[in-house]
């Protein structure tokens, strides 16, 4: 019995939408730092895909770059909702089919709204690959475009 390919499902979604992708095995990182430093890139230009889970079950995707978290009070005030939490890694792998730390919302089982930092704009983004131990690169605005995604100031720099 053979494996079935992990990025099947982010390669088939990314040609469904025009996207032009690079998936690139990655050793793991101990930090931030050491990941940008592996991929050969800027800590700000790892972003994290965060399942964020509303109170009415739903969810979306927050797309935040390295070095920053989510603005709670901001993303809340965009969604125009009073609540919304990181889910349990259980919710967050049955919202998208990916495992925390492989996530993108490239392939996702379900289109969830997308919402990314202003800060993405106009680069070349490395972020989660739907499999560990890889990277996907991806223009950050032909994600937006093609997933079309709210783009706003959602983000705060990381408390060190």
């Amino acid at each position: 019995m053979t494996t079935p390919d992990p990025h099947a499902r982010v390669r088939d979604a990314a040609a469904a939408r025009g996207l032009d992708i690079e998936l690139r095995e990655r050793p793991q990182a101990r930090s931030l730092h050491e990941a940008a430093e592996i991929l050969g890139i800027p800590p700000s230009g790892i972003v994290k895909t965060l399942v964020v889970k509303r109170s009415d079950d739903t969810y979306l995707f927050a797309l935040v770059p390295g070095g920053r978290s989510i603005s709670w009070p901001k993303l809340r005030a965009l969604v125009g909702v009073n609540k919304l939490r990181l889910p349990e890694a259980e919710l967050a792998l049955a919202a998208t089919g990916y495992e925390r730390g492989t996530i993108v919302p490239i392939g996702s089982t379900t289109d969830w709204p997308v919402y990314a930092d202003e800060s993405i704009v106009g680069q070349r983004i490395a972020m989660g690959a739907g499999a560990h131990g890889y990277s996907l690169f991806v223009d950050a605005d032909e994600l937006i475009a093609a997933y079309g995604a709210t783009v706003a100031d959602i983000s705060v720099p990381e408390e060190r």
